[in-house]
């Protein structure tokens, strides 16, 4: 067996699961059982917040420093991808980080408006309610390229990503990989 070495930390494999788990529940739940809706998009929106609190404080590859780069580096690497010749990152390449944060965002913006949509303020606002469910449906499109983002990195690495964010353990780096 390869070595490996620790990547993603406990916070952050939770974190992941967790937020899977509770967008999961909430798109479920949309029009039927609105009290396990609310509360799962509150979870949704508590992971948010901790998570924006663990990118600034967190482990190496946690910290949005360390995975959030220019627009021009994340147009390089997709051309690199295009090409097949796109490096191995030991942490998130340029697309994945991307990716990260417009989830975060697309989320935080979910999370926000439906609570909004619990506000006196806001309850009934028909453009409250349609926004939130445009941006959730974007949510939805985001994890269909992001599910398809990371399979074509494991295929492409043979690495399974998966995995990694279960176990929070990579392959060792090689030479020519970007750590």
């Amino acid at each position: 067996m390869a070595a490996t070495v620790k990547i993603w930390d406990p916070f952050v494999r939770v974190f992941h699961w967790s937020l899977v788990a509770s967008f999961a529940v909430a798109w479920l739940t949309a029009e039927d059982w609105k009290a396990l809706h609310m509360w799962a998009g509150y979870a949704a929106g508590s992971l948010i917040a901790l998570r924006l609190l663990w990118g600034a404080v967190g482990t190496r590859y946690a910290r949005f420093s360390q995975f959030v780069r220019s627009p021009r580096a994340v147009a390089a690497y997709v051309r690199d991808i295009v090409t097949g010749r796109e490096a191995r990152y030991l942490g998130h390449n340029p697309a994945g980080g991307l990716m990260i944060v417009a989830l975060i965002a697309t989320m935080a913006t979910v999370s926000v408006t439906g609570w909004m949509q619990t506000t006196d303020a806001y309850w009934g606002v028909e453009w409250v309610e349609e926004l939130h469910e445009a941006v959730a449906s974007l949510m939805l499109g985001l994890v269909g390229l992001h599910v398809l983002g990371v399979a074509v990195a494991s295929l492409r690495h043979r690495e399974n990503l998966v995995r990694a964010m279960l176990t929070g353990r990579k392959r060792s780096p090689g030479a020519a990989d970007i750590t």
